[in-house]
């Protein structure tokens, strides 16, 4: 009698387990008899409520209330060339400068020089005529070498007269030198010599100086004029215009 009895006992506290465990199940899925939870389900339903929230967003289970920072994958570095490559890789750039460089200044050139080519070429020369003083200015016998630089023209006075001789080589074009000691006008590039009226006698110059035009200006001063010339193969030295009456 004792032993049913005590069967009886176990078995009903199972089935209080078991109803208790039903009951709470039915309670967590079913809202029709709230009155029936035992106090263990309760508990069980608090933490899923409160995690609820942090499955939808994240970032409200930050001390801050901001999500997490990510951190990004660290970049791999690819492989380094070798220095001799990179040292042929910055001479070859090296030259390809220098030579685009020189293709753009030989481009520049012949862009200058096809634009020159629309612009006329003058020789700016000192003019023809130009005053070289009064008369009184020189003295008898003398070569006067102020407008050889200038003018290129040497003033030389006899006694009777003053004229003026151009400063050209009759040979191939140098300008001569006096020489007053020797008396004589001297070509230093092949030697010709003339006599103090300019006339040719030692080296390659096959005629004498030119003379040019020499009056007076209505200032009284001697009036030269370079363009035009006597020459004195042709007897043109005393024609007029060819010397002043000094």
């Amino acid at each position: 009698m004792s032993e049913e009895t005590g069967k009886n006992n176990a078995n009903s506290s199972e089935d209080a387990t078991a109803s208790s465990a039903d009951g709470s199940l039915v309670a967590a899925d079913s809202t029709e008899s709230p009155a029936v939870k035992p106090a263990g389900a309760k508990s069980a339903i608090k933490p899923a409520i409160k995690t609820a929230p942090a499955a939808k967003n994240p970032g409200l289970g930050t001390p801050t209330g901001r999500a997490p920072a990510t951190r990004l994958a660290p970049v791999k570095k690819g492989p380094t060339a070798p220095p001799e490559i990179v040292e042929f890789l910055s001479r070859r750039r090296l030259f390809l400068n220098i030579g685009w460089a020189s293709i753009a200044a030989f481009f520049a050139g012949a862009a200058a020089a096809s634009a020159r080519f629309f612009f006329p070429r003058t020789i700016f020369e000192p003019p023809t005529q130009f005053k070289a003083g009064f008369p009184a200015e020189f003295t008898v016998g003398e070569v006067n070498t102020n407008f050889q630089k200038s003018n290129r023209v040497w003033l030389v006075r006899d006694p009777d007269r003053i004229y003026a001789i151009y400063a050209k080589c009759t040979h191939l074009g140098c300008t001569p030198v006096w020489r007053g000691a020797d008396n004589k006008f001297k070509c230093p590039c092949h030697g010709s010599g003339f006599t103090r009226e300019g006339v040719n006698y030692e080296g390659p110059a096959p005629r004498p100086l030119e003379r040019v035009k020499i009056t007076l200006a209505p200032d009284g001063q001697l009036l030269v004029d370079t363009a035009i010339r006597f020459k004195g193969e042709k007897n043109e030295w005393d024609r007029e215009g060819s010397y002043v009456h000094a």
